[in-house]
């Protein structure tokens, strides 16, 4: 590992142009390489919307003049409720283009905790899907700062909503946009000024705020095409998932244009259906999801013996990657499972495993057991692990500590808060524990919060649902510590099976049992119809911990 110092004053300072790293310029850019490739929304109306980039650039520079005929100055917090879609989209451009600062909400959250977050952020307008028109109408009368609403549709449609009760001022996007020129002279502002506010989607307390630069961005998003992330190019149709409400949609909408992508936004259709004939129709060729995304959609190819081409690779973060479902791609569709690691507080992606072609060339085993990493961090970001005292531990791929990353694009603290805690030395401590072996390959084996103590020894629960994962009959599975009263918490195995298949008890423990140590042989075997998911497709185990914290205790033979 190496060690990092700071030089504040150059001794000799080089004589380069001191141009900014803009959010727009990743837009010109794209306008003046690939003009005429396409965007493609699943629009909210139902219908295929497509156009250029060039279209896009014009109707971003028509936002701009719209967004200052508004009174939106720079700086101002201009909050979205939207899903993935061209719209969307032109937000993210004309809102920090005019040195404003995007505030992407998600919809999936607690109505309280929305108008929470909006607030917090003291934001000035609101644009809208017109999806969420009756989820606005919970809370908007509430919100403290915001000026006026913008629904993300035209006039015709905004008059279909019944948003009287709303004292607000609200608008069609498409009126909005009418008339306004379609060229704009873009300001040259500071690059560290912010714009893009992401709030974590925590599941416990007040989501915090995440507020990230325009030179930030721009840094991510050249990573981000790069090789070392997600190998982006014009060649490439990029279709994320991942919505554009949650940590950027993983940096797509800024590293495609400065790829020349072809972009696939999904819109609200986030359905294995959906998704399969937009895959099919637009030629799709890489995916960005959580797990339980791919997961759906390999259920929904088996039981409807349809095909998954074009899709070469699908990149996969939010979650451990499950070593069952890198077998299925590879083996029933010839597709990459591609791991990423990151976190909204980390811009999001900082490492990641590619198909580079020494990999593809390892035997199945060993390039499965890669592909079960988080890859190793690109260009920019730093990883160690440390012990309870802050020590930095060996990359040996055997000791394991909490990680901490820092990078360019890695958050040095949460909006208007402090937390001593989570930003240490320079460092952010992720809340992860992790192993990074000697070549860079970094693992996270569970969550600081997750990890089960039994009896003085820790459980790690990702490794058990790994294996759960692997098993013919299990479509999910989550593994949490409950009370014991000898061994202070114990593992117990929820499942989830297939939608044609019953599991019993004594089959898993045998399947589990040549594969783990005894002693972390679960304690109990629960099959349940579901699990609950956070609204980015996480297991939401703090919510299993309370309700199955006293199951041993209550149900002793």
């Amino acid at each position: 590992m190496f060690e990092v110092t700071q030089q504040t004053q150059p001794a000799l300072a080089g004589a380069m142009q001191n141009s900014q790293l803009l959010i727009i310029d990743l837009l010109r850019h794209a306008v003046r390489r690939h003009p005429q490739q396409q965007i493609v929304s699943r629009r909210i109306e139902g219908d295929i919307h497509r156009y250029s980039y060039a279209d896009c650039y014009a109707r971003s520079c028509q936002l701009a003049h719209a967004l200052k005929s508004l009174g939106v100055q720079p700086g101002d917090r201009v909050a979205t409720l939207a899903w993935n879609t061209y719209r969307h989209l032109e937000l993210y451009y004309a809102v920090a283009g005019i040195g404003a600062v995007l505030h992407t909400v998600n919809p999936r959250l607690f109505t309280e905790q929305i108008r929470w977050i909006i607030d917090d952020a003291e934001a000035q307008w609101l644009f809208v899907d017109s999806s969420f028109a009756g989820l606005l109408t919970e809370f908007a009368e509430q919100l403290q700062s915001v000026k006026g609403i913008i629904m993300l549709c035209d006039s015709e449609q905004l008059a279909k909503h019944q948003l009287a009760s709303i004292q607000l001022p609200i608008m069609s996007y498409e009126q909005l946009l009418l008339d306004q020129p379609c060229d704009y002279q873009w300001p040259i502002i500071a690059e560290d000024s912010a714009a893009l506010l992401c709030y974590t989607s925590g599941t416990t307390g007040n989501p915090k705020g995440v507020l990230s630069s325009q030179r930030a961005m721009v840094l991510h998003a050249q990573a981000t095409a790069s090789k070392e992330l997600l190998a982006l190019d014009a060649d490439t149709v990029l279709l994320p998932v991942v919505a554009m409400y949650h940590a950027g949609a993983w940096g797509a909408p800024y590293a495609a244009p400065l790829a020349g992508c072809k972009l696939v936004l999904p819109g609200a259709g986030m359905s294995a259906e959906a998704l399969q004939q937009l895959i099919v129709d637009e030629g799709v060729t890489v995916g960005l999801a959580v797990p339980t995304i791919w997961l759906s959609l390999h259920t929904y190819a088996q039981q409807q013996h349809c095909s998954l081409a074009p899709l070469q690779r699908v990149c996969v973060g939010g979650a451990a990657s499950p070593l069952g479902l890198v077998k299925s791609y590879a083996e029933l569709y010839n597709i990459y499972w591609q791991p990423i690691w990151g976190m909204t507080e980390t811009g999001p992606l900082a490492c990641s495993a590619p198909p580079e072609p020494w990999l593809l060339a390892l035997p199945a085993e060993q390039r499965y057991a890669i592909q079960t990493t988080a890859g190793r961090a690109c260009f920019g970001v730093d990883m160690q692990i440390v012990d309870a005292n802050g020590q930095a531990l060996p990359h040996d791929g055997a000791t394991s500590g909490e990680l901490r990353v820092r990078g360019p694009w890695i958050a040095s603290s949460y909006y208007q808060r402090t937390d001593p805690d989570t930003f240490i030395d320079g460092w952010l401590a992720t809340g992860d524990i992790a192993v990074i072996d000697q070549h860079g390959y970094m693992k996270v084996v569970d969550r600081k919060k997750d990890v089960i103590k039994s009896g003085g020894e820790w459980i790690s629960s990702l490794e058990i649902e790994n294996i759960c994962s692997q098993h013919a009959d299990v479509h999910e599975s989550c593994v949490i510590g409950a009370k014991h009263p000898k061994w202070d918490e114990r593992p117990i195995l929820l499942l989830v099976a297939k939608s044609d298949k019953t599991i019993e008890k004594a089959v898993i423990e045998e399947f589990l049992s040549d594969k783990i140590a005894k002693w972390w042989m679960p304690d109990a075997i629960i099959v349940v119809d579901e699990l609950p998911h956070t609204g980015t497709g996480k297991l939401v185990k703090n919510e299993l911990r309370k309700q199955y914290q006293n199951y041993l205790l209550e149900n002793q033979s």
